[in-house]
């Protein structure tokens, strides 16, 4: 893969990354360092991609190892927020409900959160399958046991 055709897939796909990065990082610095992390590991081993599956996929696999690898090895990170929220200032139904969504998300362990982004990003049990190495039973399996996981603590948020 040259370096005009790495550029066009990353473009193509880079709301795959964000996504992952929104999923797996707290503070827009910590996401934006993810984000470089994850191109340059894409960048790295782009010839690796042999083309047997769908970039998509490979892309997901790389930048899901990334992100948990890069967590595993951060140490906590203490934030302070620069201004306290404007409590008067509400947040429309759907702002909310994304938050919350985030939130439940955020409380998965690794696994689970790999699961689910994939899911949520609308590939197939077999897609998810392969780019987990599992079988489409146990990600289908997985997947109910992760939306019921999400139901419970939406209800408790509430």
């Amino acid at each position: 893969m040259d370096e005009k055709q790495f550029l066009d897939q990353l473009t193509l796909h880079q709301q795959v990354i964000h996504k992952i990065c929104w999923l797996y990082r707290d503070s827009k610095e910590d996401r934006e360092d993810l984000f470089q992390e994850i191109v340059f590991q894409l960048w790295k081993s782009a010839s690796s991609f042999e083309g047997k599956s769908l970039f998509s996929s490979w892309l997901y696999k790389v930048a899901l190892n990334t992100a948990l690898a890069s967590f595993r090895k951060k140490q906590p990170n203490i934030s302070y927020p620069e201004t306290l929220p404007d409590l008067a200032a509400q947040n429309t139904n759907d702002e909310q409900q994304n938050e919350e969504l985030i939130w439940a998300l955020r409380q998965l362990n690794d696994a689970d959160k790999a699961v689910i982004t994939l899911y949520l990003e609308g590939l197939s049990y077999q897609e998810i399958a392969a780019i987990l190495g599992i079988s489409e039973n146990n990600t289908g399996v997985k997947i109910n046991r992760i939306k019921s996981k999400l139901q419970q603590l939406l209800q408790l948020k509430k």
